[in-house]
């Protein structure tokens, strides 16, 4: 069996008052690529949040190479090899490509990423390196956060709602990128709203419904009508 590099036990997250998630129990397992699918509401950025460090958690409910981090600061995720591509991207909007590349390298992390290795993947991007970040089209910052991430050298890295907003030959260029991003052992978490997008690259799947884990299966056998059955919360 493969080890856990990521598990969550018992996960509850809340927006003052409000529950967001109920007890969640997730696992990825080390060089795994996870799908997370759900309708919006669902909990999915909230379940991100709450991994990298961007809400608080009670101890012991999330546990990173076998420490638990649930109280730990972003910061201090990020440091232990942990980065996230965020939804909407979240690019700095006063420096050049290049500099918001180099924000994500910041961790200090040793790794096969750099600016060279980047710009190999994404050569677009090494065509623009000068230009402000958020000048360039939706699908080149998608880009950029993604190679962000990649700079800080992450063991896990994560995809919220990869896709959201790209015109579909943008969506193929960045999934037809995967392979090459996570082909070194890294593990990696994929929240999409494009079930068939989400399940062509990973090995198991997460449907939440409703801030529960309504579906839990092996990416290649889960059904049509497990997912719909899962996703609409249907009985």
């Amino acid at each position: 069996m493969r080890d856990h590099i990521l598990q969550m036990q018992g996960l509850n997250a809340h927006y003052g008052d409000f529950q967001a998630l109920y007890g969640v129990d997730m696992h990825v397992g080390a060089g795994e690529v996870l799908a997370i699918i759900g309708s919006n509401g669902a909990g999915k950025t909230t379940l991100m949040r709450s991994i990298t460090g961007l809400m608080a958690n009670d101890a012991g409910q999330i546990t990173y190479h076998g420490e638990d981090i649930s109280r730990r600061r972003a910061d201090e995720v990020a440091m232990r090899g942990m980065a996230m591509v965020p939804e909407g991207r979240q690019l700095f909007p006063s420096l050049s490509v290049e500099e918001n590349l180099l924000i994500g390298a910041q961790v200090g992390r040793k790794g096969p990423w750099d600016l060279k290795a980047v710009y190999e993947l994404f050569p677009i991007l090494d065509e623009r390196r000068n230009v402000g970040a958020t000048s360039l089209s939706g699908g080149q910052q998608q880009m950029v956060a993604i190679g962000r991430a990649l700079m800080a050298n992450p063991d896990l890295i994560l995809f919220d709602e990869i896709s959201l907003g790209l015109a579909p030959i943008i969506i193929k260029d960045i999934y037809d990128a995967l392979p090459g991003i996570i082909g070194e052992g890294m593990s990696a978490v994929i929240v999409e709203q494009d079930i068939t997008k989400a399940l062509s690259v990973s090995s198991r799947v997460y449907c939440l419904q409703e801030g529960r884990v309504s579906l839990e299966g092996v990416s290649d056998t889960v059904s049509r009508e497990q997912i719909s059955r899962a996703y609409f919360g249907i009985e």
